[in-house]
């Protein structure tokens, strides 16, 4: 069995309890702009039924995020992966029948795990790429002069001043540069 089947099999196991629970949580949460409906969320699974990712992977569910929150399951949501997985092409929040804007809840998820150490390394080098030089990958010497032989514009150049002062002055340099799963 696959290593990545092992920890699915494992976490589908693990057993609940009272202490794993913080009902603080979904207050926290609901406090958070754009998250302030998720006390309506009565567990549909509209969000879920209508999410383009979920078709593809079981381990995404908004139904199961909206509801591992209600229940204040903090330590399992920041840390996992499944949080960072959501596209935000609002599909959830269009068919909601209570408005439950499910993408800001995610969105809010992913900021709480951001300021408790955990964000994934892919993001971390995008950002970083970003505040090098503007773009969110690092664009080959080879594919600037193909650009310039196949008679195309220079490749608009980065205000990387302003990208560095907005980066320091939101805190989020010193987020990149912190060691974060």
């Amino acid at each position: 069995m696959s290593e990545k089947k092992q920890t699915v099999l494992e976490e589908k196991r693990k057993v609940l309890r009272i202490t794993d629970m913080d009902p603080k949580f979904k207050y926290e949460i609901s406090k958070i702009p754009g998250a302030e409906k998720i006390m309506l969320c009565f567990q549909c699974g509209s969000c879920t039924a209508d999410c383009p990712i979920a078709r593809f992977t079981d381990s995404y569910r908004p139904r199961k995020l909206m509801r591992m929150t209600h229940l204040g399951l903090k330590e399992r949501l920041l840390p996992s992966d499944v949080i960072w997985l959501c596209s935000t092409c609002f599909t959830c929040i269009d068919h909601c029948p209570q408005g439950v804007e499910v993408a800001s809840i995610v969105r809010a998820l992913r900021n709480l795990a951001v300021k408790e150490g955990y964000m994934p390394s892919v993001y971390k080098d995008l950002s970083s790429s970003i505040r090098e030089t503007g773009y969110a990958y690092k664009i080959p010497e080879l594919r600037l002069r193909k650009r310039g032989e196949l008679g195309l514009p220079p490749l608009p150049k980065a205000n990387i001043e302003s990208i560095v002062k907005i980066f320091d002055i939101t805190g989020f340099s010193k987020t990149v540069e912190e060691e974060t799963t």
